[in-house]
């Protein structure tokens, strides 16, 4: 071995000493970190909500815009004046405001902060919500294990269709399909059923196609959900009037108290989407309306599973794909932003009460604790009890971990 050769060889054994040392730090960094939730809610700001003139205010400021702030719970803790009742439950809550990425664009922004990886051509990474499905979720629920509401959120990718999301498109008209067709009865029906079966296993023999077993996965639990005993839970029109009318009268708010009711059917993933968040035209106005959807319905949901005993156990998550521009456009908008954003976590083992990270005095870029997308995905799924160094195969024999290297954001983990 000449000099040149030695130097490279120590170099490697080096390099793969770092990196089993630096996996081995998050794993204690999880470990440190009990599992605490058993189910998690993401509130999805779908087009980019701005940080500026919701949860990382700057009144008085060029770049701050029309809004005002006001106080929380929390002392020193200020944000829009169109989130008051969130205000009143700040203390339940972490807001990171160093959110940084480099994702401008919004499909590739909203597949990064959905899985926690770019998007790459060769391979289809799991959302965070297929995780928690495959991870811990029972595979004999009645129910899904992963719902989006009003959205159809990103897909399981590898792990196999059976742990894509069940989307509800109409929270007005929750489930559709799930009686006999007109003229079939229960007899008729499990004959079909037996004959689909035939059709199955012939196919399977043939071919050896994997995606079989996926498949026949989604239709033993779409026949169980058509008689699961805790399907009422997609119905809100169980709720108390009141109840319905605290979380705000849009689909958004019956979206987050349909999944307060579903978190409590033993859902493990929920996903309720409030679109409309890309903003170039008419920032102010149309952040106020959807403030006017998000805050009566985000304060109930959090108040709610305080109340009920389930806060402690339900990991809640509101956040969009990036924040957007201090600099105001010509159209009174807000441009794409990915270098400086906000994320809001409560309940399910997070420290409530807690600003971590901060931005420039416009807001433009983090200049305090940045954090990164696979931090708050690794952050997640040790809440969840999912170890996010955790490797898997590809069908194509790739190893990918759960979280792309990111390790827990212990600030706001609680040691409880």
């Amino acid at each position: 071995m000449n000099r040149r050769e030695f130097i490279f060889g120590i170099s490697g054994f080096a390099g793969l000493a770092a990196a089993h040392a630096l996996v081995g730090e998050r794993r204690a960094w999880a470990a440190a970190a009990p599992a605490r939730a058993k189910a998690c809610i993401l509130l999805w700001m779908n087009g980019g909500p701005s940080h500026l003139d919701t949860w990382d205010p700057k009144p008085g400021t060029a770049a701050g815009g029309k809004f005002k702030a006001i106080p929380t719970r929390v002392d020193g803790l200020s944000i829009s004046e169109h989130l008051p009742q969130v205000a009143g439950v700040a203390h339940h809550l972490a807001i990171l405001r160093g959110m940084t990425s480099k994702e401008g664009n919004h499909d590739r922004a909203q597949h990064l902060v959905h899985t926690g990886y770019a998007p790459n051509p060769t391979v289809a990474y799991p959302s965070l919500g297929s995780w928690v499905a495959h991870e811990v979720g029972d595979p004999n629920s009645d129910l899904p294990l992963f719902v989006s509401i009003s959205g159809p959120s990103i897909s399981a990718g590898f792990l196999g269709v059976q742990y894509n999301p069940f989307i509800v498109q109409n929270v007005k008209q929750p489930l559709q399909n799930t009686d006999y067709a007109p003229g079939v009865d229960m007899v008729r029906f499990l004959k079909r059923k037996q004959a689909l079966e035939s059709l199955e296993d012939d196919f399977a023999a043939r071919t050896g196609d994997p995606i079989i077993k996926s498949r026949r996965a989604v239709y033993a639990r779409a026949i169980r959900m058509m008689y699961a005993p805790r399907l009422k839970a997609f119905d809100v029109a169980d709720e108390p009037d009141a109840t319905v009318r605290a979380y705000g009268d849009s689909d958004f708010g019956r979206g987050c108290l349909m999944a307060r009711r579903l978190v409590e059917g033993g859902v493990r993933f929920v996903e309720v989407v409030l679109d409309g968040w890309d903003t170039h035209k008419d920032n102010f106005g149309r952040t106020e309306k959807l403030m006017g959807a998000l805050d009566p319905a985000l304060a109930s949901l959090v108040r709610e599973l305080d109340e009920r005993k389930l806060l402690d156990s339900t990991l809640v998550m509101c956040m969009g794909e990036f924040g957007r521009t201090p600099k105001i456009n010509e159209n009174d908008g807000r441009d794409h932003h990915p270098a400086a954003w906000s994320a809001v976590l409560g309940g399910g083992g997070v420290r409530g009460g807690v600003v971590l990270g901060a931005t420039s005095d416009d807001g433009d870029k983090v200049v305090a604790r940045p954090t990164t997308v696979p931090e708050l995905m690794a952050t997640a799924a040790t809440l969840l009890g999912i170890d996010p160094q955790k490797q898997f195969a590809t069908p194509l024999g790739r190893p990918i971990t759960i979280t792309d290297n990111g390790k827990p954001i212990r600030e706001i983990l609680t040691t409880a």
